[in-house]
């Protein structure tokens, strides 16, 4: 999953997604990214979850032929209007970008989030994209709905949510309801 402010490093070496990468670099397009509904990864299109989030390469390199490395930033969310498959296989939609949020300062009932968060960026240096906005509900929430072990359902509830202090008293309950069940 993949959230505004997120960074996203990907694999790259299906040829439909080659092509698409090309004109995305030359161009300095984005492309979008999606969940998957229906269907799998690799192979034939799957069907993609109807709120995604835009994406622009900010690095690249090709280690083998046919191998891609791409390191991807999100941008902004939006909701899929009507989609398209080339023949192919890439997908192509019409989409509507989605309000930026308005973001909040972490409400105290948040403080763990934060702590953690603190605990990743100290043992994982260069992980998550910087500046690192510890203050902001927003980013706090969608850095841990990006990273955490989520059910990908529950990624796709929070990146659909438009309240980030709602999105992470979420992710706050997710995870004492996970530190309860281990003990």
């Amino acid at each position: 999953m993949l959230f505004p402010g997120g960074r996203l490093p990907l694999r790259v070496f299906e040829q439909r997604y080659m092509d698409m990468a090309k004109v995305c670099l030359r161009d300095k397009s984005p492309f979008g990214v999606c969940a998957i509904r229906e269907g799998a990864e690799v192979g034939a299109p799957a069907v993609p979850a109807e709120v995604g989030c835009t994406a622009v390469i900010a690095q690249w390199d090709m280690p083998q032929l046919g191998l891609l490395e791409i390191v991807a930033h999100g941008e902004s969310r939006f909701r899929i209007l009507e989609r398209r498959v080339e023949r192919n296989g890439l997908q192509r939609a019409r989409v509507a970008l989605l309000d930026p949020e308005s973001d909040a300062a972490v409400p105290t009932s948040c403080a763990a989030c934060v702590r953690l968060l603190e605990r990743v960026i100290e043992q994982h240096a260069g992980l998550l994209a910087t500046p690192h906005r510890l203050d902001s509900a927003s980013w706090v929430g969608a850095r841990l709905a990006e990273l955490l072990p989520l059910p990908l359902s529950a990624k796709q509830e929070l990146l659909e949510l438009d309240d980030p202090v709602v999105r992470l008293e979420r992710v706050n309950a997710l995870l004492r309801a996970s530190a309860r069940a281990a003990s």
